[in-house]
């Protein structure tokens, strides 16, 4: 809070002056009806004062609000732009990992507490601590007995509170935790609802947000249940009636006994209750504080996470080569490598395919080339030059990506390749589409290069999207290309218009290809097969077939899916079911 914190003690001044500029005016009305009583003329100098100050204590607590949300709306830009620009130094894998719900729940939410807090706590803290002070000093003076009385009241109803506070603490953190999880079930729940509907009645999906209800629920009862009597009876006594009596009572007989003023009385009964009118502000400010804590924990959490090394004097690469030199990484220190003394190199302009069963680490290492994670042990280098001696600009602008998983923003599809390149024109985009395939189903769009794909691309197929992406990447024109199995997820058609979209993207580039179908990769000019974190063979399509070792036996299992049949163990009957095995 430290950008806005001269702001926030203006505010907070601007509501002191203003609790002040309230007591004042209720004393100068006990004045102006002293007056009344004494002279029988009318007080204009003191009534007018008493306005004056009315006015002013409105204006004061008006613009105190004004400049904390004004704070508050401050803060809130700032901390959202830093946790953005934190999150564009830490790696990529860092952000994977953490999730984008985590992420985008402390950018969004959390940073909103923070925003209620500032906006709203500001001016409560003069009236929970300020205005009560003000208010003793001024009972002091006008009768240090009746002082005492609404001080002994309010001693007595906060002996009760902290009765029915005691471990406020663990239960307002277990709310906060039961409600917090309510809300993710809710969120997973209505996300997977699809999946829901196809594979089950939701009955099991719908529990888990039924018991994170029931849980909360739970919570809520038994707090409540636990200082029902004791907080609302305090509750009760720290209330303006309450102190309005006592103030009466023992005003009344002190009138009569006749050592107390009625003037004074009845200065007394006008400002006597500002005390305990700070009481449901304070809970109110405990609540706020307590919410804003958890909020601020999460946010410096984010922002704790290391950055990854900038390089002081960045390096230029020679060439367009990419070489691994005995890699070995891990996700986390406390879990073994996921990649073991990794060593290959992939000439310039030529074309490198990575194979091996599912968790052998080829996405790994295609994800190592733009740093989106730093190797533990070796480097990898594109041209002779550490990735980590390189600027992100400098390494950006030498590898373009296609990954299986497309992503598309609510904007127009002309913005979306433009991706990477604001400054192109809409000839360098159309052409770029050309290449990639796209621009014959992107003019059958409504309009055209204009039309909105929606979030994420919900309106087109996963073909579209994938084609659109590719298009990105031929209009940034980069030396390397990395793809991630970028057909995965296609029908033949499609796969088809990408497969040819790919090799006009591949013309004159050093690529790295991570590839589940074999039949793609027989002509490519190196194949590295990968197992178990471990690089095992390393040739062509014929010399890895050759050697009979893992290559020879993922080709065999290829072949197999590719024509596989349906062998009936009976003779086939017309109109009737019969038994057979899958081969």
């Amino acid at each position: 809070m430290a950008p806005v914190k001269w702001q926030i003690r203006f505010a907070m001044s601007l509501s002191v002056l203003s609790a002040l500029f309230a007591l004042v005016g209720l004393y100068l009305l006990a004045l102006a009806l002293q007056s009344l009583q004494q002279s029988q003329t009318w007080p204009v100098e003191q009534f007018g004062l008493a306005v004056v100050c009315a006015v002013a204590a409105y204006l004061g607590r008006l613009q105190s609000l004004s400049q904390s949300h004004y704070a508050a709306f401050k803060l809130e830009r700032l901390l959202r732009t830093q946790l953005s620009q934190h999150l564009g130094d830490v790696s990529m894998g860092f952000v994977q990992q953490f999730g984008a719900s985590k992420i985008s729940k402390v950018i969004q939410e959390d940073v909103k507490e923070l925003h209620v807090f500032v906006a709203d706590s500001t001016p409560l803290y003069a009236r929970a601590y300020i205005a009560p002070i003000l208010t003793l000093i001024g009972l002091l003076l006008l009768d240090w007995r009746l002082a005492f009385a609404v001080v002994a009241l309010i001693v007595v109803g906060m002996a009760i509170l902290a009765v029915a506070m005691r471990g406020h603490n663990d239960l307002s953190k277990h709310y906060m935790e039961t409600r917090e999880e309510v809300s993710a079930t809710i969120v997973e729940y209505v996300q997977a609802m699809p999946v829901v509907r196809t594979f089950e009645t939701g009955s099991s999906s719908f529990r888990r947000y039924s018991d994170a209800l029931d849980k909360f629920r739970d919570i809520v009862v038994s707090w409540y249940e636990s200082v029902s009597f004791s907080s609302r009876f305090s509750l009760g006594l720290l209330h303006a009636l309450p102190t309005m009596l006592v103030l009466m009572w023992v005003g009344s007989a002190l009138v009569w006994q006749q050592s107390l003023s009625m003037i004074t009385w009845v200065a007394v009964l006008l400002i006597g209750t500002g005390m305990v009118e700070a009481i449901t502000p304070l809970i109110t400010l405990i609540h706020l504080v307590e919410k804003a804590k958890m909020s601020v924990m999460r946010i410096e959490q984010l922002l704790d996470v290391p950055a990854m090394p900038i390089p002081q004097n960045t390096q230029l690469p020679q060439d367009h080569s990419v070489c691994f030199e005995q890699v070995g990484f891990a996700y986390d220190e406390t879990q073994g490598n996921v990649l073991h003394q990794i060593d290959f190199s992939v000439a310039q302009g030529s074309v490198t395919a990575l194979v091996g069963p599912s968790g052998s680490g080829k996405s790994t290492i295609a994800q190592l080339i733009p740093r989106f994670w730093d190797v533990t042990q070796g480097a990898v280098k594109i041209g002779g030059v550490d990735v980590r001696s390189m600027s992100s600009e400098t390494l950006m602008n030498q590898v373009a990506f296609v990954f299986q998983e497309t992503f598309l923003f609510a904007h127009s599809i002309a913005d979306n390749i433009r991706l990477g390149c604001p400054n192109a024109t809409m000839e360098d985009v159309i052409a770029a589409a050309k290449v990639a395939q796209a621009d014959e189903f992107i003019c059958q769009l409504p309009q055209g290069y204009q039309t909105c794909p929606g979030e994420r691309g919900v309106f087109l197929s996963g073909g579209q999207k994938q084609r659109i992406t590719i298009a990105r990447a031929v209009l940034q024109n980069r030396p390397i290309l990395v793809l991630d199995e970028a057909t995965a997820f296609s029908d033949p058609e499609n796969e088809a218009a990408i497969i040819a979209a790919l090799s006009r993207l591949m013309e004159g580039k050093t690529v790295i290809l991570v590839a589940h179908r074999l039949n793609t990769i027989q002509n490519v000019d190196q194949i590295l097969v990968l197992e178990h974190g471990r690089l095992v063979e390393q040739g062509c399509h014929s010399d890895l077939l050759a050697q009979k070792g893992v290559y020879a036996r993922l080709w065999q299992n290829h072949q197999r899916a590719q024509s596989w049949c349906y062998q009936s163990q009976q003779e086939e009957m017309c109109g009737e079911t019969v038994q057979g095995e899958w081969v």
